[in-house]
C-alpha cells in the first residue's frame, strides 16, 4: 500500500496561544531534564539517524568547519557532522546522554567533543563557530526567544544554523498534543512545535540572518505493529515515559487509546510493517 501522508487538520496551527503568565524557566528546565533523563531516548535517537544526515547534507558541511551540535542527546548531528571531517562540539543538559554519545563516538573513531550545557546559556564564546545544529533539540527550550538569541550570538557572521523541528500537523506533533492532555506543559510556554511552523522560525530567527529556508520533510517510522510503537515510547521516549508514570490504571488506558488512534491517522501498511510518516521542517539559515 502507498503511504498516506495524512492526518487530522488543525484549524490554525500557526496561531501560537501563549499566557500572561511569566514562567519559571529555571524550574520548568529542571522537570525537562529529569523527563528527558527518564526511558532511554537514545533508543529513539538511533532509529532517526538519518535526519541528522539528511541536514547536515543540507548545510553542506566542510572539512575543519567548527560545529556545535545543540542539545545534541546521544550525538546524531554531531556524529554525522564528525564524518564529515568537521570539529564538532555536542552540547546537551543531560549527563545520562552525553556519555551515551561519547560512546558512541569512540566506538566510531570520530573526535566529538561533549559537553554539559544549556541551550538557553551556551558555554560559548560570540561568534566561535561557523554552524550550529540541531535536531528536534532547541525546539524543546522552554524560553525559545532566549535560545533564538543564543543560537545566533555564538555563530559567526556568514555562518549557518541547521535545525530540524517536529511540525504542528505531523504525527510527532499530535502525538506530542496526546500527551500534553494528560502531562499538561507549563503555563506561558509557547509550544514546542512553534519551531515546526515556517511563520514561527522566522520570527525567532529572521532578523539575524540573511537567508532562511524552511521545506517540510518526513521521516518514515518502521514498527512491527501499534502495539510495539507504544511500548517503544512509552518505556523509552522521555515525555511519554513520564505521562504514563504520572497516571493510574484507567488514566493510562485513556493514554494509550489516543495514542493509537493518532498513530491510525497517519498511518498504513505494508507488507506486515506499520509505516508512519512524521513530518518535520528541515531548516538552513545564514547569519547575517
Amino acid at each position: 500500500m502507498p503511504l498516506r501522508l495524512g492526518g487530522r487538520p488543525l484549524e490554525n496551527p500557526h496561531l501560537m496561544k501563549t499566557s500572561t503568565e511569566v514562567p519559571d524557566f529555571g524550574a520548568i528546565k529542571g522537570r525537562q531534564r529529569a523527563t528527558w533523563a527518564s526511558g532511554d531516548y537514545h533508543v529513539i535517537a538511533a532509529i532517526i539517524v538519518p535526519v541528522a544526515e539528511r541536514l547536515c547534507d543540507s548545510v553542506d558541511l566542510r572539512a575543519g568547519q567548527r560545529v556545535l551540535d545543540i542539545a545534541t542527546g546521544s550525538g546524531n548531528a554531531a556524529i554525522a557532522a564528525a564524518r564529515r571531517l568537521c570539529a564538532v562540539t555536542g552540547i546537551d543538559y543531560v549527563p545520562e546522554l552525553l556519555q551515551r554519545g561519547r560512546l558512541r563516538a569512540e566506538a566510531e573513531g570520530l573526535p566529538v567533543q561533549y559537553q554539559l550545557g544549556d541551550a538557553e546559556m551556551l558555554p560559548a564564546d560570540d561568534a566561535s563557530f561557523d554552524v550550529a545544529l540541531s535536531t528536534f533539540g532547541v525546539m524543546f527550550a522552554p524560553d525559545q526567544e532566549r535560545t533564538a538569541r543564543e543560537l545566533l550570538r555564538v555563530i559567526r557572521s556568514g555562518g549557518r544554523i541547521g535545525l530540524a523541528n517536529w511540525t504542528p500537523e505531523g504525527w510527532i506533533g499530535e502525538m506530542l498534543r496526546v500527551v500534553g492532555r494528560y502531562l499538561p506543559p507549563p503555563p506561558g510556554v509557547a509550544p514546542s512545535t512553534r519551531w515546526g511552523t515556517e511563520e514561527g522560525v522566522r520570527q525567532l530567527l529572521g532578523r539575524a540572518t540573511t537567508s532562511l529556508q524552511a521545506r517540510r520533510e518526513f521521516f518514515v517510522w518502521h514498527f512491527t505493529s501499534a502495539d510495539q510503537y507504544i511500548h517503544l515510547f512509552r518505556n523509552y521516549y522521555g515525555p511519554t515515559v513520564k505521562a504514563f508514570g504520572a497516571l493510574e490504571a484507567s488514566g493510562r488506558k485513556a493514554l494509550t487509546e489516543e495514542l493509537l488512534a493518532a498513530v491510525a491517522t497517519y498511518a498504513t501498511v505494508a507488507d506486515g510493517t506499520l509505516l508512519v510518516p512524521a513530518e518535520y521542517l528541515e531548516v538552513v539559515a545564514t547569519r547575517a
